[in-house]
């Protein structure tokens, strides 16, 4: 089989836990794209906080793209500029805003490069840190987002914040809803996340899906690995997920995204 595009997740899978990407994946990552495959990076990240990475293994250069938002805006590397972007409504912010309040989690969401948040919190200072996008401390969240923006994100402690995905589904099934890490619920709108827009990605490219390769390690990227041709799971990724994709590759701290290039493209 020969592969023709191959979607990587950022954190946790593509990157160390100190946020780099080794030179072991940058090297098969590159060799790929000289390949004449696609490398596109899928994240929940913001836009902004995914470029630089994407510049790093030259997918600009390699007329590239890059999924953000998990799935919310599709941005053509080469030509800097939004293929697709889909936003929750100013509307279905503010009630899953009321939802948070009722069920005790922070909130934020993302206006103009910026994270928009009532409070403070631990999680809320690892997202921050994570993207290098500024926090703003608002005194009325509701007040403060009067447009539509791609995503809120719900923060708690990880046994806490599982059981309010399952309440968050219920009461709101317009959404699409799932974990990024055990900290992070995300809600976009539905029919939003990263198997979806890898569809759009790939009509666009006339890609079949059997010449897909997605990893991942987590809840927000089941989609994607349940669409791609091959499924990859890097090792350290969430234990109830693995029966689920069709191979599992070493940890992201041990190049596991430069094993399935040596396995399957390379070979």
């Amino acid at each position: 089989m020969k592969y023709k595009m191959l979607v990587v997740d950022m954190d946790d899978t593509l990157l160390t836990d100190d946020h780099n990407i080794s030179n072991e994946n940058k090297e098969m990552l590159l060799k790929a794209q000289e390949m004449g495959v696609y490398v596109v990076l899928a994240s929940g990240r913001p836009t902004s906080a995914m470029i630089e990475y994407a510049r790093e293994l030259q997918c600009h250069i390699n007329n590239s793209f890059m999924i953000s938002f998990n799935g919310s805006t599709i941005t053509d590397l080469k030509e800097d500029k939004i293929l697709f972007e889909h936003a929750l409504s100013k509307e279905q912010i503010h009630s899953i805003y009321d939802f948070s309040q009722q069920n005790n989690t922070h909130i934020i969401t993302y206006l103009d490069g910026k994270i928009i948040s009532e409070r403070n919190s631990e999680y809320i200072d690892i997202e921050s840190t994570i993207t290098g996008l500024e926090l703003v401390i608002v005194p009325s969240f509701k007040d403060a987002v009067t447009t539509s923006a791609v995503k809120c994100l719900l923060l708690e402690e990880p046994s806490f914040l599982k059981s309010v995905e399952t309440l968050l589904k219920t009461a709101m099934p317009d959404l699409s809803v799932c974990m990024s890490k055990p900290f992070f619920l995300e809600a976009a709108p539905n029919g939003v996340d990263k198997g979806a827009a890898i569809q759009i990605l790939a009509k666009k490219l006339n890609i079949h899906q059997s010449e897909i390769i997605a990893v991942g390690n987590a809840g927000n990227d089941l989609t994607m690995i349940q669409y791609a041709g091959l499924g990859v799971w890097v090792d350290n990724a969430e234990a109830e997920l693995l029966e689920f994709g069709d191979v599992i590759v070493a940890s992201n701290n041990n190049h596991g995204v430069a094993e399935v290039v040596r396995r399957f493209i390379l070979d």
